[in-house]
């Protein structure tokens, strides 16, 4: 049976298949183990027809499948769930007024993940019948919830934008000043509602039709304590913090630079023929060995100076686990794009910590100076 409306106090911004796969996937757990009653409406913010037809199959269906494929501890996993969390959909072009009464009346939590655009605004307005863009779209929804004097809720963006909930908080107050010149509103933006910034983490594969998701065992939400913040829902994914930037450092260091140092090798020895998937790269014995020892011998033992809070080889065996999926096949081309830029930003400040804690990095040194 679907969830009713009424229950969905959770506003999740698009229709993609990562979202479907994590926080939606955590809110149906919770509500399945007694932990929650909060589920979700979603909002189809595009126009493209495999998202509209998406939207349609959320509204219509009960519940979607989640296949689990990956391993867990050394063993294969290969899982079907239903998730049941989402008690509808709208397409903000066409359903703007039911979205806004909702929004207004029903809603306590804004969960969005956009896309690498999602933030942009360009010439678009708010005060648009039907704003074109995500922070024009959500700041004409909180004027009309501020206008109808209901309390402030809780924004907690998904988009991999470092400080997320602050960097979207601050457009949408520009937006505001901008197109409504209402400093009550503005304040309640800043004072009444609860911007947090997130985390996320987890390999969404693969769509399902009409809808539904493909992922791997692994998942995070990392979510920044602050001030006022109620969580609609406890989930072991849940990992509550003061702050992001060590799993943001743990992130950026460990399975990206992992993935970099090993399109490195890859290229470096005349591989890129007859190896195409990470999987392949992890079964030979070389590249294998080669990564665990830069990863054992150099990265760890200086993320382990910086980050003395975090279990650092807990992630590292993880880690380990995402790379050798035998379900995923994660192109070591597509990981290649951007090399140089990449070994930079992954690379170069864990040899400059080394050379801080004194500790040499001279596979990090090699792969740098290959730029």
């Amino acid at each position: 049976m679907k969830l009713p409306l009424s229950q969905a106090s959770i506003v999740q911004f698009g229709t993609s298949r990562f979202l479907l796969g994590h926080v939606a996937a955590f809110a149906a757990q919770a509500i399945e183990n007694g932990n929650s009653q909060e589920a979700i409406l979603v909002v189809q913010t595009s126009s493209r027809p495999e998202g509209k037809a998406k939207a349609v199959a959320l509204a219509q269906q009960a519940s979607y499948p989640l296949h689990i494929r990956g391993l867990r501890n050394g063993q294969p996993v290969d899982e079907q769930l239903s998730i049941g969390s989402v008690a509808g959909c709208l397409v903000a072009q066409e359903q703007w007024q039911a979205l806004e009464h909702h929004f207004i009346y029903m809603a306590r939590w804004v969960i969005s993940n956009t896309g690498d655009s999602g933030y942009q605004v360009a010439d678009d307005t708010s005060l648009a019948d039907v704003p074109s863009s995500f922070p024009g779209k959500l700041t004409k929804l909180l004027y009309a919830r501020f206008s109808a004097g209901q309390p402030g809720l809780t924004l907690l963006p998904c988009e991999l934008i470092g400080s997320n909930g602050h960097v979207l908080k601050e457009i949408v107050l520009q937006l505001a000043r901008r197109d409504y010149h209402d400093t009550p509103f503005e304040e309640w933006l800043a004072a009444h509602c609860c911007w947090v910034n997130t985390l996320v983490d987890r390999i969404v594969s693969a769509p399902l039709e009409p809808v539904g998701a493909v992922a791997e065992p692994y998942a995070l939400w990392a979510i920044q304590q602050t001030p006022g913040l109620v969580m609609p829902f406890e989930h072991p994914a849940v990992e509550m913090a003061s702050s992001l930037q060590p799993f943001e450092l743990r992130k950026l260091h460990i399975l990206n630079l992992a993935h970099t140092y090993l399109v490195d090798q890859w290229r470096q020895n005349g591989l890129t023929e007859s190896v195409t998937y990470v999987r392949e790269a992890m079964q030979e014995p070389w590249l294998r060995n080669g990564l665990s020892e830069v990863m054992m011998q150099e990265v760890l033992p200086v993320l382990a100076r910086e980050l003395p809070d975090m279990d650092l080889n807990a992630y590292w065996h993880n880690t380990l686990e995402r790379f050798d999926n035998p379900y995923l096949d994660h192109r070591l081309e597509d990981i290649a794009n951007y090399h140089g830029d990449k070994l930079t930003r992954r690379l170069e400040p864990v040899v400059e910590l080394g050379i801080k804690y004194e500790i040499a990095t001279p596979r990090l040194c090699a792969a740098l100076g290959r730029k």
